[in-house]
């Protein structure tokens, strides 16, 4: 099925980015919300993206009216009468998100798909109150939309092949890169960052080191920003509601640190809020009074102790089926910019040496607990000596 005409409901960064994304490429897009502030201001968002082309000398004026007269704002459902796709961008709460789709299946016409932008919450459920749950999928994209180029497609329990099919041709006729990804809590990327993210969180609560000092060791090991950075700027209750989420699927190995609670309880947000893991706005730094004094010097910080629980829980969303070891990496280049030159998160396993992960989780696990406990799949890989690149076979074969 050919997208002609799409919707987007949210008009906030993500919702007015995908719009913007949508309209790029030249197919009509309705971009609604509550009232006509949200939709003004998602407009100007749009517009901004637009204009730094123009700035840079990529567009013309011309260019950048005609994209934007593509885009039409709205408060009414009636307005997406005759769309092909919606896709849904409202704030992550299950019952708002069951609401907007079951208004839409009141206005939409009968083959137009549903996609859900959620990065954590149920597609299955969310797809439970639309009037043809076989036409809901979730359509993850990731933050700024207009310049990250991963969309995961996530079908629910009800999910058609139809409805699939069609979501992975359009991601790819608006220039995303869409993957796979079987319906799992965090999906794929956030599952992944999520470990990596809280064993930050867990250095900086240790007093292993302080917040610049871990980003800086993460961006020399090649990612494109510390996790605290990244964290400030997806916002603080993003990535504490997120952490609930996958805590209550996954257990122990996810626990989220107390520290994220104290921020978000404290309404330490991020760059939205002026502060978080970061001052901004000329906020008081209140993060000090928060960190326990007492410093735990159990270990010396390393690259490691984040990259390798990203390993460890890729490793199970393999065993998982959640998706494969190709659509892992090049999910976690284009979603979360891991280091092209280390080949993506597993390739990068197979030239560590599946062994010495394997070793290195152990005695992580031995200070820190069960949350490095190696999963079943590294353990039989080091006995079938499948360690990576020096062996020819790990989570790729090699020549």
């Amino acid at each position: 099925m050919y997208i002609y005409k799409a919707g987007v409901i949210g008009a906030g960064l993500m919702g007015s980015g995908i719009a913007q994304v949508i309209s790029f490429t030249g197919i009509p897009v309705v971009l609604k919300d509550v009232n006509d502030t949200f939709v003004q201001k998602g407009l100007s968002a749009a517009r901004s993206f637009y204009e730094t082309r123009l700035k840079k000398g990529k567009m013309s004026q011309t260019d950048v009216d005609a994209k934007m007269s593509l885009i039409t704002g709205t408060t009414k459902y009636g307005d997406l009468s005759d769309v092909d796709l919606v896709i849904e961008a409202v704030p992550e709460d299950l019952t708002l998100k069951k609401q907007v789709f079951s208004e839409l299946g009141k206005v939409c016409p009968e083959h137009t798909i549903l996609a859900t932008n959620t990065s954590a919450l149920s597609i299955s459920a969310i797809a439970s109150a639309a009037k043809k749950p076989e036409n809901v999928v979730g359509m993850h994209f990731f933050y700024p939309a207009p310049v990250m180029k991963l969309v995961e497609v996530i079908p629910a329990l009800q999910t058609s092949q139809e409805t699939i099919d069609a979501v992975v041709s359009f991601a790819e006729n608006i220039r995303k890169i869409p993957i796979r990804v079987k319906e799992c809590a965090g999906f794929l990327v956030n599952r992944l960052l999520m470990p990596y993210f809280c064993e930050a969180t867990y250095a900086l609560e240790e007093g292993l080191a302080a917040v610049e000092e871990i980003d800086e060791v993460m961006v020399k090991f090649g990612m494109p920003m510390g996790p605290f950075k990244l964290a400030d700027t997806l916002g603080i209750d993003i990535c504490y509601n997120a952490a609930n989420v996958m805590y209550s699927s996954y257990g122990e190995r996810l626990k989220p640190p107390h520290l994220l609670k104290e921020l978000y309880d404290r309404k330490m947000l991020g760059i939205k809020s002026g502060a978080g893991f970061y001052v901004y706005d000329g906020r008081t730094n209140e993060l000090k009074n928060i960190i326990p004094k007492k410093v735990i010097k159990r270990d010396e910080l390393a690259p490691m102790r984040l990259i390798y629980p990203m390993i460890n829980e890729a490793a199970i969303c393999l065993e998982e089926g959640v998706a494969t070891a190709g659509d892992i990496d090049l999910a976690m280049i284009a979603g979360t910019g891991f280091p092209q030159d280390k080949g993506g998160l597993l390739h990068y396993a197979d030239s560590a040496g599946i062994e010495n992960v394997l070793v290195e989780l152990q005695r992580l696990e031995n200070i820190y607990g069960q949350r490095f406990h190696p999963s079943p799949l590294l353990q039989r890989m080091v006995g079938a000596n499948y360690l990576g690149v020096k062996t020819k076979k790990g989570f790729f074969s090699y020549t």
